[in-house]
């Protein structure tokens, strides 16, 4: 009897009682965490594209505006000129990296040099030959350990550089040596870009952070809702004439005016403020036209946005956290399932979607995810997580050729006078 009145109170408890969404405990029936529909929304199981849609479409390629210099500082928004054979001519030799599956790695191209990082922070300098010029290191023996993954940009004779350990500094691209040296508060997780004499980068409390080129002083900073997690992607940022726009971990977009940090506006991406949902958020980077930003993430959502009001244009069902690339009239993006989308950029209808990961048996292509994608002379190039490239006709969607790199990881593909370039672990290849 005891047993059964005591069910029956907890049944009613139960049945009267909801979750409170800021405390986790539980309240009142009328302060309900939320709606059915916002539920729907928050845990909606994701509608992915698993099949090819026109695919034998020949699209006009004629608007693609080739690019002859390799963009280290601002979007990545067209085709480069490469229409080599992919004949393997030269390696670059450093220490092997950890963790290459989880940092975008991308080396500096100068005329005839090339500058990368190994796993102790050693930065070396080589000719076009494969040939050392220079080796430098930075770090302390205790820093070293730490094992600081690197980020550059060049800026005249100088090389700006941020880490994962919290540094930053410039140094000599002649020499190696050190201009100056500065600590920030938090590690940095973003790429670096420059801005007339100051440059920009975020850090892991969703902090975008201004410096001086010249001494690596602060000008300001920004910090955008912080973040309980770690975020397991990069966050982004991009720079439109004199406005700064940028990603961070709980998917909001910030345009921010260049000289004096102040918000000109924000758009949140994302509904769910669950911390599991934050983590699992990866996104793309943020690619730009000028009057369109575009953004992809892993919730199956393809987001063009209104440079100058943060408004959006549209959404699209696309599953995707692979940095997008625009080429005329069209956006091109890989899903995460290895399907190549062609979208008209202005509307977002989808065009076509060939299926790049054909060349793999059912079972197998199951635990494959593409990397990342460069655009050649209407060629793509796609890399793949077992260390595969495959390369592509972007007129009709055909797979060309598959090369094999690898035998696991390799990076986004470079294109620099007429060469290709990837980076493995322990070596980057040039293809002529």
């Amino acid at each position: 009897m005891n047993r059964l009145v005591i069910l029956l109170i907890a049944f009613f408890f139960i049945n009267n009682c909801s979750l409170n969404e800021n405390s986790r405990i539980w309240k009142d029936k009328e302060k309900e965490l939320t709606t059915q529909s916002k539920l729907k929304k928050v845990f909606a199981e994701d509608k992915i594209v698993v099949q090819e849609f026109n695919q034998g479409l020949n699209l006009d390629l004629s608007l693609i505006k080739t690019n002859k210099k390799f963009i280290d500082n601002q979007n990545n928004f067209g085709s480069q000129s490469y229409k080599g054979e992919l004949k393997k001519i030269g390696s670059f030799k450093f220490s092997k990296l950890e963790e290459i599956n989880q940092i975008d790695f991308k080396p500096i191209f100068f005329l005839n040099h090339i500058v990368f990082f190994d796993k102790k922070g050693s930065i070396t300098k080589y000719d076009k030959n494969q040939k050392v010029i220079w080796k430098k290191n930075h770090y302390s023996k205790a820093e070293k350990k730490l094992h600081p993954k690197l980020n550059f940009i060049s800026h005249g004779e100088n090389i700006l550089v941020s880490d994962t350990i919290a540094k930053y500094y410039s140094i000599n691209s002649n020499t190696g040596e050190l201009n100056w040296s500065k600590n920030n508060t938090y590690p940095f997780n973003s790429e670096i870009k420059k801005h007339k004499n100051k440059f920009f980068v975020i850090d892991y409390q969703n902090t975008l952070r201004c410096y001086k080129i010249e001494d690596g002083s602060e000008c300001w900073s920004l910090q955008t809702e912080e973040s309980f997690t770690i975020s397991s992607s990069k966050y982004s940022l991009i720079i439109i004439g004199d406005m700064i726009v940028f990603s961070n971990s709980i998917g909001d977009i910030t345009a921010v005016d260049v000289e004096s940090g102040l918000i000109i506006w924000q758009l949140p991406t994302q509904s769910s403020s669950i911390i599991n949902e934050t983590y699992n958020l990866k996104t793309s980077k943020l690619v730009s036209d000028g009057n369109s930003i575009f953004i992809s993430n892993n919730k199956n959502e393809f987001h063009s946005i209104d440079v100058k009001t943060g408004t959006t244009n549209w959404i699209t069902d696309i599953n995707s956290n692979i940095t997008p690339v625009i080429t005329g009239n069209l956006i091109l993006t890989v899903s995460n399932e290895g399907y190549l989308y062609s979208i008209e950029k202005n509307k977002g209808n989808i065009i076509r979607v060939n299926d790049l990961f054909k060349i793999y048996k059912q079972k197998k292509r199951k635990n494959i995810y593409p990397r990342v994608f460069a655009i050649g002379m209407k060629k793509l190039y796609l890399t793949n997580s077992d260390g595969k490239m495959i390369v592509v006709d972007l007129q009709n969607g055909s797979i060309i050729k598959t090369e094999k790199v690898s035998s696991n990881l390799v990076s986004k593909p470079f294109i620099f006078n007429n060469n290709l370039f990837l980076v493995r672990n322990g070596s980057i290849i040039q293809y002529n």
